[in-house]
């Protein structure tokens, strides 16, 4: 009986282990992080800008559900616009499709039913998250 109950023990603290939290593609990540955050930069805009990425973490793309937690499931509005470019799946060991990506959503506007709000690329340079503020 002993031996069963730490089995079941070392079987629960395994899986306890190998559980996570919502986290971004780490490729997709590292892409954006790669272009935009540049954490040794003097320009104050690019200073804001690596700090908010650094606190938002996965909330560059995703977004919080009704009970304010982190969702992978959910996007903002840039995660949206990236998920319309990018599969996660064939598309994570692609750095040049994903850099393409990063290209053509920071061409777009924020608010696609605004056309006076600003793009992506935009709210980027004046150091600002894409998706909005989390």
């Amino acid at each position: 009986m002993k031996k069963v109950t730490l089995l079941l023990l070392a079987g629960a603290i395994v899986m306890g282990l190998s559980l996570s939290t919502a986290q971004a593609i780490a490729p997709f990540k590292k892409e954006f992080d790669a272009k935009y955050v540049k954490k040794d930069s003097t320009v104050p805009s690019e200073q804001v800008l690596a700090a908010a990425v650094d606190k938002a973490k996965c909330l560059v793309c995703h977004a919080k559900n009704a009970e304010g937690k982190e969702d992978k499931k959910l996007r903002n509005p840039y995660g949206q616009a990236l998920d319309q470019l990018l599969d996660k799946k064939t598309d994570m060991n692609n750095k040049q499709k994903i850099q393409e990506a990063l290209d053509k959503v920071a061409e777009m506007k924020s608010n696609a039913s605004d056309p006076k709000s600003p793009t992506f690329g935009d709210l980027i340079k004046q150091g600002k998250l894409p998706g909005g503020e989390n």
